[in-house]
């Protein structure tokens, strides 16, 4: 019976100029001047991209390439295990450079496939006229393919090189501009407008600061428009979002964390102004997070700025509530409590015993016992609007 199952195909050979014969390297050297010449013709006309004289960087870049990458195959032919040496910075550098100019590499590999067709050409020319045996031009063809696949995977390193070092770049700028935007000392229009247009980030008409736990800011900087700007400034985390008025930005926000983790948005201001919406959003974070203000998910500066006031007092309301309450020492836990609850309520309500017995859920004869009890521990401050207020700066500090 006659066996007609197929061969078995045989692995590439990374390096299949191996193979080939030491005077094959003589043959094509004595090629390389006019098939330099040939390529860099044939590459003007077929791609698009390079249809333009070969002058400047750009121009020696592409000259360069192509004698290199003639030189080296020649040089790897002869002495395989010598390797391709410094020559692989040249291509290294051409995939640089594509990124630089703006391009894809799409068009590096098409040149890259014209220059091995030409030189597959010329070369074979050459092997038949020196009666090159047919397995050598074989061995030949495809070593000259395996080259340049070779020389193409070092310009898409190249080419992905410069790209992570420019979105390193980027990144860093973009922290550079957040942390200059809240700064406690505002920067000169001109310095700001120069860092936004280092960090290709447009400045706009009205922005605000988040703040965030730094473990929560990834999470954070996700859920917000891609423009955003996101760095960890003193510790936590900091966002600038654009334009924070916009239809429907808010509604996001709002929903932005959900559990436990605790956002803090600044006003919205003019970008001059982001130090200070950065300043109360981070002050509004630390007081939630110390339990001074109540919030979850995300909390507004704006609806607790009287909180806020008192929070960021610290030794000052401390001692304000040191000489306003002092009266109140002597007394039982309770009673303190309950003389505490009563001063609120009769600065709120102007010493209304109705609507302070509304607030304190007792009867208004109830709440006029208090107010007179509450009269024999402070004194004459409760009519004194200066006392009145440090009253209640003390009481909403206490509370």
């Amino acid at each position: 019976m006659t066996n007609t199952a197929e061969p078995e195909a045989k692995a590439l050979d990374p390096e299949p100029w191996r193979g080939l014969p030491s005077r094959v390297a003589d043959l094509i050297e004595a090629e390389i001047p006019a098939t330099t010449a040939e390529i860099l013709d044939s590459i003007g006309r077929e791609v698009p991209e390079y249809a333009r004289p070969l002058e400047g960087d750009f121009g020696r870049g592409v000259r360069r390439g192509v004698a290199q990458a003639l030189t080296q195959f020649v040089a790897v032919i002869r002495d395989p295990d010598a390797g391709r040496g410094m020559g692989r910075g040249v291509y290294l550098e051409l995939g640089r450079g594509e990124l630089r100019q703006g391009r894809t590499l799409d068009s590096l590999q098409a040149a890259y496939r014209v220059g091995a067709r030409v030189a597959w050409r010329r070369f074979a020319a050459a092997g038949d006229r020196a009666h090159l045996p047919a397995d050598s031009l074989s061995l030949l063809a495809e070593s000259i393919f395996a080259y340049i696949d070779e020389i193409s995977a070092d310009s898409v390193d190249g080419f992905a090189e410069a790209q992570a070092e420019l979105e390193d770049q980027g990144r860093r700028r973009r922290r550079e501009l957040t942390r200059l935007l809240v700064a406690a000392e505002p920067a000169a229009p001109s310095e700001l407008a120069a860092a936004a247009r280092a960090a290709r980030w447009t400045l706009p008409p009205r922005l605000a600061a988040i703040a965030c736990a730094e473990q929560d800011l990834d999470a954070v900087a996700r859920r917000l428009p891609p423009e955003s700007l996101v760095a960890v400034v003193d510790g936590g985390g900091c966002l600038l979002l654009a334009d924070p008025d916009g239809p429907g930005r808010l509604d996001s926000l709002r929903q932005l964390n959900r559990g436990n983790a605790v956002v803090a948005l600044g006003p919205p201001t003019e970008p001059g102004g982001a130090g200070q919406s950065w300043s109360l959003a981070r002050s509004l974070l630390d007081a939630v997070t110390a339990g001074r203000i109540e919030g979850r998910g995300m909390v507004q500066a704006d609806d607790h700025l009287a909180d806020l006031l008192v929070f960021a007092g610290g030794a000052l309301t401390a001692r304000i509530a040191e000489r306003r309450l002092g009266a109140f020492d002597g007394l039982t836990e309770r009673s303190r409590e309950r003389m505490q609850e009563t001063a609120l309520a009769y600065v709120r309500h102007g010493g209304n015993a109705v609507a302070m017995a509304g607030e304190l859920h007792v009867h208004p004869q109830t709440a006029r016992y208090r107010i007179a009890r509450l009269r024999e521990l402070l004194g004459d401050q409760l009519d004194d609007p200066d006392g009145r207020f440090e009253l209640e700066l003390a009481l909403r500090a206490g509370a």
